[in-house]
C-alpha cells in the first residue's frame, strides 16, 4: 500500500498556504521552549479568537451554549480548550491531545558551585536523551523563579543576540581515548551534564578571607539583574534548552529543524486546527498536557484529574450536573492522541521495517498501537474506529499513512493514548514523523505540518459518534 508524498500532488496555492503555516509554527517553537511558554502562547492565541477562561464564566454565574468557546489552565503547564457543539455533549466530544513538555536539562534546587576556576549549574536531565548530544552546543536557560512572597520572576537567557549563552564541556579527542572506549550511554555521565556559567571572580575586599569568588560573582549578577537570591533556587523551575530559533532546512527549504518538535509539532498543529474550527456539531476539545516524557505523572500530567474535573465543570455550565453525564461524555468521545512517530532515516534503516514505517512528507501517521515487546503498554485502537477515520480523511483528500515505531523487538514507546482509553473512548495515536527524535534539534517536513492542520480540522468537523 504505497502512499504518495505530498510534494507529488501539492498545488502552488497549497504550497503558499503551507509556507504560511510552517512560518507560524516555526515562530511558536522558536519562542515557546518550556511548558509554561507554550501554554501562555496558547492562551493568548485562544483569547484572540474569543475563548474565555472557564473560571470567569463560573464566577459570573453564567451558563454555556452551542458555539461558546472556553478554556481551562492548570499552573501554566496544562490546558484544555472546549468549543461547544450543537449536538448534546453526552454524545461525546472530538478530542485532540498532545503534550508540550520535551526532553531537556533541569537546574537542580541547589545548583551553583565553583570548581578550579569555573562556576557551574548542577543539572538533572528530563526525559529520554542521548547525553552526549548535549555537550559543546550553545544552551539557553528558560523558566521561572518564585520568591517566598509569591513573586514570579520569568527567566529567559541565551536567546537574544546580546544575551550570553551557556555550555556543557567535553574532553578533547587527543585525551579522549578512555572516554571513547565506553559504551554510548556512559560517554557522558548524567552527573557531568553541568552547565558552565562563568569564570570571572568578584573583587575581593581588602583583608577578606572570602572564598569561591567566581561563584559569588555569579550570585551577585543574579541578584543585581533578576533580584534572585541563592535560596530562591529552592522554588525555581529552570530548564536548559538549545539556544536559537527553528530554521528552514535544505536548499529547497522543505524541512524544519528546531528544538522540542516532540511533541510541540502536534501540540501547535492541534491548537491551530482547534482555533480555526467553526460551529462544530460535536463539541471540539483540545488538550495540551505536561509530563508525558516522564510517564504523564503529577498534577499537570495526563494521569491527573485535571481534564476530568474541567470537563465536569463544562458539563455543569451546560446543564448536566449529574456525575453520570461525565461518564457518558467521556465514554462516547473520540480522540486523536497526537504524538510524533520516528521518521524512517535511510542512514539507520536497519532498525526500521520499511513498509510499516513513517516517512517525512507523507502526511499524518497513525500508530494503531505503540508499546514495546509484544505491544506492552499500548491501547491498540479498534479497527471500526480506524475505518471511520480513513473514511473522513479520504473524503477530504487528506494524506495519511500508518506505522510502527521501529522493528519488532527493537523499537517501542508510549503516549497518552492508553490513559484516555481508560475512559472507554475510541483513541488512536495520530502524529507526525520526525528525524532525530529526542535530540537537541529535531527535523520535520513543512508539508506534514500543513497536512496535520488539515487532518485535525477534518477530524474535529466530521468525526461522528461511534457507539
Amino acid at each position: 500500500m504505497e502512499r504518495k508524498y505530498i510534494w507529488e500532488k501539492i498545488s502552488s496555492d497549497d504550497k503558499t498556504e503551507m509556507d504560511k503555516t510552517a512560518a507560524k509554527y516555526m515562530d511558536c517553537i522558536s519562542n515557546c521552549k518550556t511548558e509554561r511558554e507554550c501554554i501562555r502562547r496558547a492562551v493568548s492565541m485562544a483569547e484572540a479568537v474569543g475563548y474565555r477562561n472557564v473560571k470567569d464564566v463560573i464566577a459570573e454565574g453564567s451558563s454555556l451554549k452551542a458555539d461558546d468557546k472556553v478554556y481551562a489552565v492548570y499552573n501554566e503547564k496544562t490546558m484544555a480548550l472546549y468549543h461547544i457543539g450543537t449536538d448534546p455533549i453526552e454524545n461525546g466530544m472530538n478530542i485532540l491531545g498532545a503534550h508540550v513538555d520535551s526532553p531537556r536539562l533541569d537546574v537542580k534546587q541547589n545548583p551553583v558551585y565553583e570548581n578550579t576556576g569555573y562556576a557551574y549549574f548542577d543539572t538533572h536531565y528530563y526525559g529520554g536523551i542521548k547525553k552526549y548530544q548535549w555537550v559543546t552546543i550553545p544552551l539557553a536557560i528558560h523558566g521561572v523563579v518564585v520568591k517566598k512572597d509569591g513573586t514570579k520572576v520569568n527567566v529567559c537567557v541565551g536567546e537574544n543576540a546580546e544575551d550570553p549563552v551557556f555550555a556543557i564541556t567535553d574532553i578533547l579527542p587527543h585525551l579522549g581515548k578512555p572516554q571513547m572506549e565506553k559504551p554510548a550511554p556512559k560517554i557522558i555521565e548524567g552527573e557531568n551534564l553541568d552547565l558552565l556559567i562563568g569564570s570571572e571572580p568578584c573583587e575581593k575586599k581588602e583583608d577578606s578571607e572570602e572564598k569561591e569568588l567566581i561563584r559569588n560573582n555569579i550570585l551577585n549578577i543574579l541578584k543585581d539583574k533578576y533580584g534572585i537570591e541563592e535560596e530562591d533556587f529552592l522554588s525555581a523551575e529552570l530548564e536548559v534548552v538549545p539556544s536559537g530559533k527553528a530554521r528552514e532546512l535544505g536548499f529547497d527549504r522543505s524541512m524544519i529543524i528546531g528544538y522540542g518538535q516532540d511533541d510541540r509539532i502536534c501540540a501547535f498543529t492541534s491548537l491551530f486546527a482547534m482555533l480555526e474550527t467553526e460551529a462544530p456539531k460535536r463539541t471540539a476539545c483540545c488538550l495540551l498536557v505536561d509530563k508525558e516524557e516522564i510517564g504523564s505523572m503529577g498534577a499537570s500530567g495526563m494521569q491527573s484529574r485535571f481534564f476530568e474535573n474541567m470537563t465536569a465543570e463544562v458539563l455543569s455550565l451546560l446543564g448536566y450536573p449529574q456525575a453520570i453525564s461525565l461518564r457518558r461524555t467521556l465514554a462516547n468521545s473520540t480522540m486523536l492522541s497526537s504524538d510524533v512517530s520516528a521518521g524512517l532515516d535511510p542512514l539507520y534503516a536497519d532498525v526500521f521495517e520499511g513498509k510499516n514505517s513513517a516517512y517525512l512528507g507523507k502526511g499524518v501517521v497513525f500508530n494503531k498501537y505503540t508499546g514495546a515487546a509484544g505491544k506492552a503498554g499500548s491501547s491498540d485502537a479498534n479497527p471500526e474506529y480506524i475505518a471511520a477515520i480513513r473514511n473522513i480523511l479520504d473524503n477530504n483528500n487528506v494524506s495519511f499513512h500508518t506505522a510502527e515505531l521501529g522493528k519488532v523487538d527493537v523499537g517501542g514507546g508510549g503516549t497518552i493514548a492508553y490513559i484516555m482509553a481508560n475512559y472507554g473512548m475510541e483513541v488512536i495515536d495520530c502524529g507526525l514523523p520526525i528525524l532525530c527524535m529526542h535530540a537537541p534539534m529535531e527535523i520535520s517536513s513543512k508539508a506534514d505540518v500543513h497536512e496535520a492542520v488539515r487532518a485535525y480540522k477534518t477530524f474535529l468537523r466530521e468525526m461522528k459518534k461511534m457507539h
